[in-house]
């Protein structure tokens, strides 16, 4: 009697979690905190949180899902009491009846519409599998919604087709700034070869220069006139 008393008192104090299996675990108080600080920690850094069901899903099944979902989100079986309280202590108000039956959790702390791809996809081929709701950027949102986030085009494809646009426009510029330097040039070019042949300098050289020359030679000529008069008058 005793022994039973002390394990019915065992099993009251210690709060219990449900594992992935669906089996009831035991979980100490320190453990307690730790997991509600865990969960609490993972709602403040997620940039979206899918909150689901997944009674019937076998442990093989889970871990294909996690595969599916990849390194950037944390699928995570959780208590729903446990959930609550770490919810509200990161400031999220979760809704009793997203806390409802065996509880899992997608931290999506990568892009929310690749995670948002692989839930729907998963859920298609397993039924088993119910989307109640989530989270995103920091609004709650129905399972529709999530749906619909799901069929969005992912953040890569999303910059490849930028990038596809980006890289259009800028070879358009190019040949556009090609044109213009072009016919810049040519426009450039054709006042100056009409300026070349301007003749105000070289005019004025021309003009001073045989002057100069002429008025040295009729001097000279002139003074040897004029000293070789008196000679030849001697001789005569």
């Amino acid at each position: 009697m005793l022994i039973r008393g002390a394990y019915a008192l065992r099993i009251f104090l210690l709060p219990t979690v449900t594992n992935e299996t669906g089996k009831v675990n035991r979980m100490a108080r320190p453990d307690k905190t730790t997991a509600v600080a865990e969960l609490a920690e993972d709602f403040r850094t997620a940039n979206a949180t899918v909150l689901t069901e997944y009674r019937g899903l076998s442990v093989t099944s889970m871990k294909e899902l996690r595969r599916a979902l990849g390194s950037t989100t944390k699928y995570s079986v959780v208590k729903n009491t446990l959930t609550k309280i770490a919810a509200k202590d990161a400031g999220v108000e979760i809704a009793d009846d997203l806390l409802t039956g065996p509880s899992a959790v997608a931290f999506i702390k990568g892009d929310p519409i690749d995670a948002a791809k692989s839930l729907r996809d998963f859920a298609k081929e397993n039924p088993f599998l119910v989307i109640k709701g989530g989270f995103y950027e920091g609004k709650p949102v129905t399972p529709a919604e999530i749906m619909q986030l799901a069929n969005l085009e992912s953040r890569e494809v999303l910059l490849a087709k930028l990038a596809g646009a980006m890289k259009g426009s800028l070879a358009k510029a190019a040949r556009i700034f090609d044109a213009l330097r072009i016919k810049l040039e040519a426009e450039q070019g054709t006042p100056a070869v009409a300026e070349a042949p301007v003749v105000e300098t070289p005019a004025e050289a021309v003009v001073e220069t045989p002057t100069d020359v002429a008025e040295a030679p009729v001097a000279e000529a002139t003074e040897v006139t004029t000293e070789a008069t008196p000679e030849t008058e001697e001789k005569e």
